[in-house]
């Protein structure tokens, strides 16, 4: 069977977690692909960044804070196919950055317990990392 070629979007993304154990969402604001719905920060991959480059960069950029490349667990991946392109997305574990997170793109943030993710509408490409990062809150959960 042919496949069409379709142009792959590079895409790096965090699960930052924060002390009460629970994991930051953005919505993505009016006017963008997607609007409204809640995803997981970061952003596309420049040509020549490597995914965590790409985060330390779009976490600056979208929330005004800073995250070390030590502070970054590979987590998960997503690999979807939209109708106009295909997006690869790692995803990475974050639990500590320095700033005050702000909403700098004028999307709205939320933190979320494991059990509440399920409720934000979600990019069809979040929706299956949803039981990796409930997995990830649940195991420190248990240890701490």
């Amino acid at each position: 069977m042919a496949v069409a070629k379709k142009k792959i979007v590079y895409v790096s993304a965090a699960a930052l977690v924060d002390g009460q154990n629970r994991v930051l969402l953005a919505q993505r604001p009016a006017g963008r692909s997607m609007a409204g719905l809640w995803e997981f920060p970061g952003g596309k991959i420049e040509t020549g960044e490597t995914p965590e480059c790409a985060l330390m960069r779009e976490l600056d950029e979208e929330l005004g804070i800073t995250v070390q490349a030590k502070d970054m667990t590979p987590l998960a991946f997503a690999s979807h196919d939209y109708s106009d392109f295909h997006l690869f997305m790692p995803v990475f574990l974050v639990r500590a950055w320095q700033g005050k997170m702000k909403a700098n793109e004028g999307q709205g943030l939320a933190w979320a317990t494991a059990e509440e993710l399920v409720s934000y509408d979600m990019p069809p490409a979040d929706v299956p990392l949803i039981p990796d990062i409930q997995r990830a809150l649940q195991h420190a959960h248990d240890i701490g």
